[in-house]
């Protein structure tokens, strides 16, 4: 319930079309696009239109002790924009301004309401490209993947986006705004405040704009299948790829469980029978793109590849893309709940990760299909089953920490790409320690003591602590 005085100071500053307090709009915040992570209802939604607004909100939450749980589109992952703590969800789709794209230094400034794909739209008149691509591209907000330290299907060669954050202003949990970063090239100027604030998952402060690098579009790309009847050898060409000094834009893979449901749900043309198919891209230079993507095919040859196929033209490419976006929700088809994990290993692990992933599937009688981002160890096990199954849920969360488990014993970590959210929060001292979830949590208390922002998320909330 709503503290009637809070009440009252939000719809002064918003109006009260940008609140929302039935329990019927609150439901649609209660969770995001995590799977088999229980939240709980908001007190209230609120919808700033601008930054004075978001500064506002923020200092009346503070006041009132409310908890803040920033939400772009809500289709994080990890259990990451969920309230925890009941408080107030702040949206920032309306903060969704391009406010500057600049040409001579190649960098672009954004609110952080601004959907990832419209950026890039943005550019592609002046040749340019935000390489970041996550695969809901089309929804995600820049604030949230900045958030979260989106990955995508582009991370091989042109990396994550950390990698093209150069400035970000920050509201921090006493109401003040600061900027670190900006435009230089260089700058090493203090503590990196920059990259802490990417991939702090809304705990630290919420973001108001972010300056971001742009490069220019390659002119030239080839796309390619690779067949194989052993997820082991299709491993194996991954490392031999990156060994033979050819880093292709994207590089992927699927198991015979998501080529089935795929080709069943999407009609791509994928070939019966794999076991697994890699879906390769390589990009620039003509010349270079033509030698490399010949290089690609020779070596998926020589690893046992029963077809190696080019893409005849672009509709040709999109159709083998369009098969790789198609993954989730053709996966997500086939049982009521669809939990997808990231655990993520050093590449040459691989081959290892697919089996173990594997023998967990036939261990607990699931069914798990496997498919992502191969060229840097980020796969995606896909476990598909249904929560209202209690006996199949144990299994599931056994599964899920065996998951972890071999991730991390070959080296790997426990989230890539998604975030730890509430969905891993259990799991960080497998990786850190208790040390190193100590020193999180001293971080998080030297930006936000009152644990305003995002509670419950990262580390758990302190007790004796106040918002």
């Amino acid at each position: 319930m709503l503290n009637p005085k809070l009440r009252r100071e939000l719809i002064e500053l918003l109006g009260p079309n940008r609140l929302l307090t039935s329990r019927e709009e609150l439901l649609s915040y209660s969770f995001d696009a995590t799977a088999g992570v229980n939240g709980r209802l908001p007190e209230a939604v609120v919808c700033p239109q601008n930054k004075a607004q978001l500064v506002e909100v923020v200092k009346v939450a503070a006041r009132h002790q409310v908890p803040i749980y920033p939400r772009g589109s809500g289709t994080n992952l990890s259990g990451g924009t969920i309230p925890e703590a009941g408080g107030l969800v702040v949206l920032t789709l309306d903060l969704n301004r391009i406010l500057e794209i600049d040409d001579d230094n190649l960098t672009a400034t954004v609110e952080p309401g601004v959907i990832v794909q419209s950026l890039n739209d943005a550019v592609a008149p002046l040749g340019l490209i935000y390489p970041p691509d996550p695969g809901t591209v089309a929804t995600a907000t820049m604030g949230g993947t900045v958030a979260e330290c989106s990955g995508g299907l582009r991370g091989l060669k042109y990396g994550v986006t950390r990698d093209y954050v150069m400035g970000l202003e920050v509201v921090l949990a006493d109401g003040s705004l600061v900027r670190f970063g900006g435009k230089t090239v260089k700058n090493v100027t203090g503590y990196d405040l920059t990259r802490l604030f990417i991939g702090s998952e809304g705990t630290l402060g919420l973001i108001t704009e972010i300056t971001v690098r742009l490069i220019p579009a390659p002119e030239s790309r080839r796309s390619l299948i690779a067949v194989f009847d052993s997820v082991e050898d299709a491993g194996k060409t991954v490392s031999a790829i990156i060994k033979n000094r050819v880093v292709p834009a994207t590089l992927e893979i699927m198991d015979r469980m998501t080529c089935e449901t795929v080709e069943a749900f999407a009609k791509v043309g994928l070939p019966p029978g794999a076991e697994a198919i890699l879906l390769i891209e390589v990009d620039g230079a003509p010349e270079p793109v033509e030698r490399d993507a010949q290089t690609v095919a020779n070596i998926c040859q020589e690893h046992r590849a029963r077809q190696v196929r080019l893409a005849r033209d672009e509709a040709d490419r999109d159709r083998l893309w369009a098969a790789r976006r198609a993954a989730l929700p053709a996966l997500a088809r086939l049982r009521p709940t669809t939990i997808l994990e990231d655990a993520t290993v050093p590449r040459s692990r691989i081959p290892e990760m697919l089996c173990s992933l594997n023998e967990i599937a036939r261990r607990y009688d699931l069914l798990i299909g496997t498919f992502g981002h191969a060229g840097d160890g980020n796969l995606h096990p896909t476990i598909l089953c249904d929560s209202r199954d209690p006996a199949e849920m144990e299994r599931v969360h056994r599964a899920i920490e065996e998951i972890f488990r071999a991730a991390l014993s070959l080296g790997g970590t426990l989230t890539g790409e998604h975030g730890i959210g509430l969905a891993k929060s259990g799991f960080l001292e497998w990786e850190f320690g208790t040390e190193g979830v100590e020193i999180l949590r001293r971080v998080k208390e030297a930006f936000d003591p009152g644990y305003l922002f995002n509670r419950g998320k990262m580390v758990p909330f302190s007790p004796g602590k106040s918002a």
